[in-house]
């Protein structure tokens, strides 16, 4: 089904053309208070600058081209101009039925699909994931969710630090620790191990000779070398792999193409840039001087040779278009790294290597702790990821517990697990990506407000209303009525899932969807307070019904989105 805005906007569009001979932008959106109807057309301010008229007048003549129709129940022109739209609860009601039995809840899949590559997580390896993790590993998975729902062709890419410098360090340490990486050794003890390296590496000149030289050997494909390195790799990800699994997030093995990947690209990468005139050699160094030559350039290999981030970034994003075909390409990374990434992006154009591709760096903030500084434990160490999880796990078994004690403990352990990991990933996607947060306990495991526990107990509360009833057939076919108001401001609700999934595929921002999906747990409350749904009689009670059936599968579709789990019972 095309959602109401699209409508809206092809009439308007239309009107305006017919009126005043221009393909001007309507500026459809809705409204911020339902007392001023359901959408708001802003166009007549604009349009008067152009055509020399009062902006009420430009009003008023849109108003009369669009007229009443099936899905306008009236117009109003409010303040200097604005045009208020009231959707027809005819419309609504005919359209809130076609969606009983649709598996979609009537969001059509886009009609011109096409490849996006989506960046996000990026572990290190040899390391622990820590929180700094979260944001990219949660946002990105939601936001490639939304965009493969819409019909894109999504590709994943969890691009591993995996290469580099640091291998050839602590592989040199484990040796000289008479050390062989084994498959099965603990990750804390390989980081600790990385520690020791690192101290090492910066204390002890034969030491970095030795290191540098193993990094050679890496490089070159010398076999033990290599076969070392894989050992190190594959137990980093038996680290990751199962928090990805506690999380819900859908990376795979084969979505990983680490630094690594990249090695044989990144010689080319330079000469190319380099034959191009783009690259040029600077006090020993070859960088782009995309800013400038007063501004720091992009290095792209190193004094005496050697690559830097900068290069593996083209190589990986040229590859993308090339290989992958990518027509859209999103980074999922912390703002932080702004900069690089906009002269990656602005090089890679400039050079002509993402002609119609569009390039996004979906940048994110910090998450905070209690004093507004980086979240850390109480020692000042950095927050692993797994201990973050476990902790919320075992804080949400205490509330099933007190809440649930009649429930078998499988049943308890299952609820605790969905609500504990559920808080920590909307604590995070129900905020702008673009803010820093502050992490805190007691509000993301609230029942109440903005968080998942309030979510999920909304829908188990509306499945509960089946098991009372006694009735757990499907309510397909069964058609709603809609009489009271506040049967229709759910209707309407419901109905824009559409538009909020379009924004989130076109902003990259999960919050829309959070703060959607609140609004109509919200709506529902007022609904079934006011509104009888099992004392009511026949038809009202099985339309009512079936309308709790469409909100509990809508909260239940915009959770998933989000990759959070929504118990049938709490």
């Amino acid at each position: 089904m095309q959602t109401i805005l699209e409508q809206l906007r092809q009439q308007f569009r239309s009107a305006i053309a017919d009126v005043y001979s221009t393909d001007a932008d309507p500026v459809v959106v809705p409204t911020q208070n339902e007392n001023f109807g359901d959408y708001q057309c802003n166009a007549a301010m604009a349009l008067a600058k152009t055509q020399k008229l009062k902006p009420r007048d430009v009003a008023e003549a849109i108003k009369a081209r669009i007229g009443q129709n099936d899905l306008i129940d009236r117009l109003e022109i409010a303040g200097p101009g604005f045009i208020n739209v009231f959707i027809s609860p005819q419309w609504i009601g005919k359209h809130l039925n076609a969606l009983t039995g649709a598996e979609r809840l009537g969001v059509e899949r886009t009609g011109h699909p096409e490849t996006v590559v989506v960046d996000y997580s990026g572990p290190n390896i040899a390391k622990e994931m820590h929180v700094g993790h979260l944001r990219s590993t949660v946002i990105g998975d939601a936001s490639a969710r939304v965009l493969a729902f819409q019909g894109q062709n999504v590709i994943r890419q969890n691009h591993l630090g995996d290469w580099g410098t640091q291998f050839g360090m602590l592989i040199a340490h484990l040796r000289t620790q008479g050390v062989s990486p084994v498959s099965g050794g603990a990750i804390a003890d390989l980081e600790g191990f990385y520690r020791e390296a690192k101290k090492r590496f910066d204390d002890e000149p034969l030491f970095q000779n030795e290191a540098r030289a193993t990094v050679v050997k890496l490089q070159s494909g010398d076999a033990e070398t290599l076969a070392a390195w894989r050992t190190i790799v594959d137990e980093t990800r038996n680290h990751f792999q199962p928090l990805y699994a506690r999380l819900n997030v859908l990376l795979r093995q084969e979505d990983e193409r680490g630094e690594s990947s990249y090695n044989d690209l990144l010689k080319p990468v330079v000469d190319d840039l380099k034959a191009s005139g783009h690259a040029i050699e600077s006090e020993g160094a070859i960088g782009i001087f995309i800013d400038g030559e007063k501004k720091p350039p992009l290095i792209i290999e190193k004094t005496g040779g050697g690559f830097l981030y900068g290069t593996t970034d083209l190589a990986a994003l040229r590859y993308r278009i090339n290989e992958l075909h990518a027509k859209r390409i999103i980074y999922f990374v912390d703002s932080r790294q702004a900069q690089h990434f906009s002269q990656v992006f602005r090089t890679a154009e400039q050079v002509g290597w993402a002609a119609g591709v569009k390039l996004e760096h979906a940048a994110f903030g910090t998450i905070l702790g209690k004093d507004n500084k980086p979240f850390k434990t109480r020692s000042g160490d950095t927050v692993k990821l797994k201990a973050l999880l476990d902790e919320a796990e075992e804080r949400a078994q205490k509330i099933v517990d007190e809440k649930n004690p009649d429930l078998s403990i499988e049943q308890k352990h299952a609820i605790a697990r969905a609500i504990g990991i559920g808080a920590i990933k909307y604590a995070d996607l129900s905020k702008d990506r673009t803010s820093d947060y502050v992490f805190d306990w007691d509000t993301m495991l609230a029942m109440e407000g903005n968080t998942a526990p309030y979510l999920q107990y909304a829908h188990a509360r509306i499945r509960s209303i089946f098991r009372k009833s006694g009735d757990l057939t499907s309510v397909s076919g069964v058609s709603i009525t809609l009489d009271s108001p506040h049967e229709i401001g759910l209707a309407k609700h419901i109905l824009r899932l559409g538009e909020i999934i379009d924004s989130v595929a076109r902003e990259l921002k999960p919050h829309l969807l959070c703060a959607y999906l609140f609004d109509l747990a919200q709506k529902f409350s007022g609904f079934y307070e006011n509104c009888p749904v099992l004392k009511s009689e026949e038809p009202t009670r099985s339309s009512r019904l079936a309308l709790c059936d469409l909100t509990a599968r809508t909260i239940a579709l915009g959770l998933d989105l989000l990759g959070i789990e929504h118990p049938e019972q709490m």
